[in-house]
This record gives C-alpha cells, sequence and structure tokens, in this order.
C-alpha cells in the first residue's frame, strides 16, 4: 500500500491539468480517481496508464454514449488480470479480468505494435466500441481506432473483442501465459459477453504499452 500511494503523489506533473470538460468544469484527475479506486480494490490500474487514459477521455467524451473507461495495459504480463472497465461517474471498477495480446506482440509480454493487415500485432491507443455481431469467435464487439497511423485500421483488420478459450485463466496456469490472438483483445469465453453488453455502442478503450513512437506521437496525449 506504500508504493501504491507513493506513486499517486510522484505520478505525472501534467495530470493536474487532465480531467476539463469543455464547458470547463473539473472533473476526476488522475490522482483523485486512482486514490478512490485503491480504497475498495485491490487490483488497480497503473496512475500513468490512468493519467494517459484521462487525457485521451477529456478531448473524446463529447463522442461517448457511456461514461464507461476500458483501460488495458499491455506493459503488464498476460498472466494478470490486465483489464479493467471503469465507471467514471461512480468511481468504480465495474470489471477486471486477463485479456490477450496479437501473437506477433510477443508471448508473455506484447512488445512490438503494428497498425498493419496481417501483422497479426495489437495496436496500441484510443478505440470507440461500437456494434456487436456474431462471427467466428461467437458474440463479438467491432472496434473504431481513433488514432491515425497507429490504430485506425483496426476496423479493416477485424480487430475486435471476443471471448477464446485461449484468453482463460486455467489457460494461463497450464501454460506460464495466456495463448495470442491475430491482433485482437481476446477475453476469457466466460467473460466476454458480459463485457461487450457492458461497453459496446460507445464507449472508450485504451490500450497502453511502452512504445515510444506512440506515446511520442499521439495527439490525444499531449497537453
Amino acid at each position: 500500500m506504500f508504493s501504491l500511494f507513493w506513486l499517486v503523489t510522484t505520478s505525472i506533473t501534467t495530470s493536474e491539468t487532465i480531467g476539463k470538460t469543455t464547458a470547463g468544469e473539473s472533473t476526476e484527475s488522475p490522482q483523485e480517481l486512482i486514490t478512490s479506486l485503491a480504497l475498495s480494490y485491490d487490483n488497480i490500474p497503473s496512475v500513468e496508464s490512468v493519467t494517459l487514459a484521462l487525457a485521451g477521455w477529456e478531448k473524446l467524451e463529447h463522442q461517448l454514449g457511456k461514461q464507461l473507461l476500458t483501460v488495458i495495459d499491455f506493459t503488464l504480463p498476460s498472466t494478470e488480470k490486465r483489464l479493467w472497465v471503469i465507471d467514471i461517474d461512480k468511481k468504480e471498477i465495474v470489471l477486471n479480468t486477463v485479456v490477450a495480446h496479437g501473437r506477433n506482440s510477443g508471448e508473455l509480454h506484447a512488445e512490438k505494435f503494428s497498425n498493419s493487415p496481417e501483422s497479426y500485432q495489437s495496436s496500441l491507443g484510443f478505440y470507440l466500441t461500437a456494434e456487436t455481431y456474431q462471427g467466428k469467435h461467437g458474440y463479438s464487439l467491432r472496434l473504431d481506432g481513433l488514432e491515425k497511423g497507429f490504430n485506425d485500421k483496426a476496423r479493416a483488420r477485424a480487430i475486435v473483442i471476443h471471448g477464446a478459450d485461449y484468453a482463460r485463466e486455467e489457460f494461463a496456469k497450464a501454460t506460464g501465459r495466456l495463448g495470442r490472438s491475430l491482433g485482437c483483445p481476446a477475453l476469457p469465453t466466460e467473460l466476454s459477453a458480459k463485457v461487450i453488453d457492458l461497453i459496446k455502442n460507445g464507449s472508450l478503450i485504451f490500450i497502453y504499452g511502452k512504445d515510444p513512437a506512440y506515446l511520442g506521437s499521439s495527439s490525444l496525449l499531449q497537453p
């Protein structure tokens, strides 16, 4: 707990300017949100991932149909629960689960990212959830990438949220890591429908990774 609150109080200084609506009213700061979540939950996203996610939220909130923010932290290994669905208004973690990355992004960790077709790598950045459909993986959710050059080919690449047996915690316990997708953020089969119904039709997803090209160039992360 000491290390958590040390992170909260020493996080990115620019985060104080994050969390303003277009009307100029104050919303949640990263420190406030993380501190609030830490009081109720054992596993919470990092200060850095939340700070960046809220930077994009500020700029995209007018496009959203739901006050839900999904944070996927690909700096963590696939054996950890690295997807959080956060209710911003209530300051609650609605759901926390493991999530798979693309097979060419890495083994235990996702280290390489691409927006290119047939790369079979994950793509970083902000996505807007769209419509559901029944596909080869069953009930699935289409995503629209919002960042040109980083994830805007998501729909053309069929990067969607779907369930997969290889994305279950039992698989990770047996093999030392989750299985990997063709680039989709695949979820445990027993949870995928619940997550999809929760976030479909206009909520925001932020996929975070330690990629200098993305972190240094994304217009949604800049002040």
